[in-house]
């Protein structure tokens, strides 16, 4: 196995809808991670179970804010950035409220009252979203009690609920909730009534059946000035990078039935998290997703119907574990978008939390550095963000399992030390 993991580089092009992609070894020497260990802050690290983070501009300060669901603890909280002077210490955090078995966590105006209220999607035993109505002061953010939490009554016990997003599907007041389980149930959207706040009043449509849904975000993939869905479903017969076609709200009839499917690539492969990104800088926004066990998959954009793509895999470093998340964004400052990548099942002396450098042209080697050291076992998904306002990109992301009897790494950022 490891004979397929030991050197990064892109293979030849290859069109997804006709050809699988072809696996590539060389020298093992090539494949080996070089460069500085970037310096680790802790956001948060007060429980175990840190699952994915979400960021918005909770209180118009103009910088980015977090929300996190913690698994294990039950709880969502969300952190407040506290200004370039404190931001490598530990954030200001409130928990929202107890959420058993939360696996994400994101920020949306769900009532449309200009405030960003917190939805936690849940698995589990519990399988039910809940809203946390946020408060209008913004004095107020940081107060549990200010926090009011309910389920969404339709929600209840129909999913193990892990990803949700928020977009706009009709002509009702707020946006319409979108969320995606695991286990073979449907990916649904909720409509609100009349009053956002009731809760028991959403109505729930499928839009399509699902395995596991890893990823969804919510992007015009056919340039028809519409937003669709981009996922990734990582289990059963439906698995593979995917997007799901708005039919628009001119179609309110097609709206509540389920959505035409158009496939990526990598079907029938087990998908973790995706994102987007122009990775060749051609104009076109590409797919980039993390695949099980070792591999990233590029899925170049030829077009912008959204059906033509084509597909180059890059394979995980050597002494890395396993696929799990993907970020593009120039962090060494040199012009050419770069592939920070995340791992699960790191343990040992294995790496995390890694990047593979573009060179002169895509085509050309990538070249696997050092991020994160071999400090954490269980990575999750990734965001480029500058956090110390210092002009270049760092790595925001989470590490639930940092070893046996630890909480893990918890809500974690990686200071970029190109500056």
């Amino acid at each position: 196995m490891s004979s397929i993991r030991t050197f990064c580089r892109i293979l030849p092009l290859i069109l997804v809808i006709a050809i699988p992609s072809a696996s590539f070894a060389e020298d093992a020497a090539r494949g080996k991670i070089t460069g500085p260990i970037w310096v680790r802050h802790a956001i948060d690290d007060f429980a175990s179970g840190a699952d994915g983070v979400r960021l918005a501009d909770l209180n118009e300060d103009g910088r980015p804010d977090i929300a996190t669901g913690w698994e294990e603890a039950g709880i969502t909280r969300v952190y407040l950035h506290p200004g370039t002077s404190k931001v490598k210490e530990r954030w200001p955090a409130v928990a929202v409220g107890r959420t058993p078995s939360v696996e994400d966590a994101v920020l949306i105006d769900l009532d449309d009252d200009g405030r960003r209220d917190v939805v936690s999607s849940c698995e589990g035993g519990t399988k039910t979203v809940f809203v946390h109505w946020g408060p209008k002061d913004t004095a107020e953010l940081l107060e549990p009690n200010a926090w009011q939490g309910s389920p969404i009554k339709s929600s209840e016990k129909a999913g193990t609920w892990m990803f949700a997003v928020g977009m706009d599907l009709d002509d009702r007041k707020g946006v319409e909730l979108v969320v995606g389980p695991k286990g073979g149930g449907d990916m649904v959207w909720f409509r609100t009534g009349e009053n956002p706040r009731d809760l028991a009043a959403y109505e729930k449509f499928v839009i399509s059946p699902t395995g596991w849904i890893m990823s969804i975000r919510a992007i015009d993939m056919d340039d028809d000035g519409d937003t669709d869905l981009l996922i990734s479903d990582r289990k059963g017969s439906h698995r593979a990078c995917r997007w799901l076609e708005n039919p628009g709200a001119d179609s309110p009839d097609a709206l509540v039935k389920p959505w035409k499917n158009h496939n990526v690539g990598a079907v029938g492969r087990e998908v973790m998290f995706l994102t987007t990104g122009d990775v060749d800088r051609d104009g076109l926004e590409d797919v980039v997703a993390a695949v099980k066990p070792y591999d990233v998959m590029w899925f170049k954009r030829l077009d912008k119907t959204g059906d033509r793509w084509e597909l180059r895999t890059l394979v995980y470093p050597e002494n890395t574990g396993n696929a799990k998340g993907v970020a593009v964004g120039d962090v060494t400052g040199d012009g050419r978008p770069d592939l920070v990548i995340s791992c699960e099942h790191a343990e040992g002396d294995k790496r995390g939390i890694v990047y593979l450098q573009q060179g002169k042209t895509p085509q050309d080697k990538w070249i696997a550095r050092e991020l994160g050291g071999a400090a954490g076992i269980k990575y999750d998904r990734i965001e480029l963000v500058d956090l110390d306002e210092d002009g270049d990109l760092d790595v925001l992301t989470c590490e639930e399992n940092e070893g046996p009897g630890s909480r893990g790494l918890g809500v974690i950022w990686y200071e970029n030390p190109t500056r």
